[in-house]
């Protein structure tokens, strides 16, 4: 336990630092946005930050670059941060009792009651898009054999190499051998690779089949497909905008400059703006502000 949370010591310093400074510097805030490592989150940062002040007379700042999900979430409880991109998944590390469903619109009330009795924080509605494990084919090996979903994959499994991050092979809760018993389906070969490495297999036929992240950039750079998970065997997670109630409680304009945005962002949208970021090495913030004024959300 106590090596665990050494772990912590190296962000929580950045933080502090990141905080002093931006005080000795005579910048004030009102509020703060943490964001993942990855793309979306950073977009998705900027597009809060600028319907913020675009709206409202508040100032917004972002510290990009937490290591992961639950280290955003706990900078929130904390009030390190006060505002993030969560999924709805994340109930399932144990943070309240839950009921282990796997159904979308469960799920989601799942989170917003409990992060809101436990943490005092309000989870919103869903953007519109979720990011989750999703298996991917190339686009020409789906339309000559017509999958459109895992089940159909099911006639030719044995005949298939999958590409897999290899930390799944490894779980038993929702990695290989509970997803084979859910689907019947059992691959002829199997290649363990960094998640990273799967795209660019799949796509050079070194595998037929991958298990990708189902918003990366790189199913449009490599013209991938997913395929519809039909038995609903892995969790859903959804992306929401989620606040401290504090926060919202003293400036609920917040909420309505962010309105526009729930529901609107499906997932081929939101691949596409990671594209423009990752493959087309636009800044996060170009991308964001581009999408908010082509919708006609800025004022300004």
């Amino acid at each position: 336990m106590k090596l665990k949370k050494l772990k912590w010591i190296p962000m929580l310093v950045c933080m502090m630092a990141l905080a002093a400074l931006t005080s000795a510097c005579g910048i004030q805030s009102d509020l703060t946005i943490g964001t993942q490592t990855f793309t979306e989150t950073k977009i998705l940062a900027e597009m809060y930050k600028a319907l913020i002040e675009d709206q409202t007379d508040l100032k917004v700042d972002i510290i990009p670059d937490l290591a992961s999900s639950p280290l955003v979430l706990n900078a929130v409880i904390r009030n390190d941060v006060q505002m993030a991109t969560l999924y709805t998944g994340e109930i399932f590390n144990k943070h309240f009792p839950i009921s282990g469903t796997k159904d979308r619109a469960k799920v989601l009330k799942e989170a917003q009651e409990g992060f809101q009795k436990y943490y005092g924080l309000t989870w919103m509605d869903p953007l519109g898009f979720e990011n989750t494990y999703a298996f991917t084919v190339r686009k020409d090996l789906a339309e000559t054999n017509g999958y459109s979903k895992i089940s159909d994959i099911k006639k030719d499994m044995s005949n298939m190499k999958l590409g897999v991050d290899t930390t799944w092979l490894e779980r038993s809760a929702d990695g290989y051998p509970a997803f084979s018993k859910a689907y019947g389906i059992t691959f002829g070969q199997i290649f363990p690779m960094e998640i990273s490495l799967v795209y660019s297999a799949v796509a050079n036929r070194q595998v037929d089949i991958v298990l990708a992240y189902s918003t990366d950039s790189r199913l449009k750079a490599y013209q991938l497909q997913t395929l519809l998970d039909d038995k609903q065997f892995f969790p859903p997670y959804d992306a929401s905008p989620v606040l401290r109630s504090d926060l919202l409680k003293k400036h609920p304009e917040i909420e309505d400059a962010i309105a526009p945005l729930i529901g609107a962002l499906d997932a081929d949208t939101m691949v596409s703006l990671n594209y423009q970021v990752d493959i087309e090495k636009k800044s996060e913030r170009e991308v964001a502000i581009a999408y908010l004024k082509e919708q006609g959300l800025l004022k300004s």
